[in-house]
């Protein structure tokens, strides 16, 4: 069987490198990756960090429906993804339904938080 195409899917299909939003940006709501990887990056100055590649079912943009409204990163596609948006009110919609995705977005944003500390860390001992 053939892998779908792009076109198969309910989000908007983003091309390789097209950016999705800015740091900076307001926010009002959140993507789930329906297909390909995006790329999250964060400036500092003049600088720009890689904070993370996400690929198939994963999501961001979350911050911006829990208390933070401007965007702390830009993400961009890579190679090509289809991307559903997700408003709040959909949001709290479909953790009504099933509020196992409540607990499944807090792991995933625990094993996140989890990540950074130990990059923290392995930096702080370089220093």
């Amino acid at each position: 069987m053939s892998s779908p195409s792009l076109s198969h899917f309910l989000g908007r299909l983003y091309q390789d490198g097209e950016i999705i939003f800015r740091q900076g940006d307001p926010g009002d709501c959140m993507y789930i990756i329906q297909l390909g990887q995006v790329e999250v990056m964060q400036r500092k100055g003049d600088k720009e960090f890689c904070l993370g590649v996400l690929g198939k079912g994963d999501f961001f943009g979350e911050m911006a429906l829990f208390g933070q409204a401007v965007r702390s990163a830009t993400v961009r596609s890579l190679g090509g993804a289809s991307v559903l948006t997700l408003e709040k009110k959909g949001l709290l919609r479909k953790i009504h339904e099933d509020p196992s995705l409540a607990f499944t977005m807090l792991k995933k944003m625990s094993d996140r938080i989890q990540e950074l500390e130990a990059l923290l860390v392995r930096y702080g001992d370089l220093a």
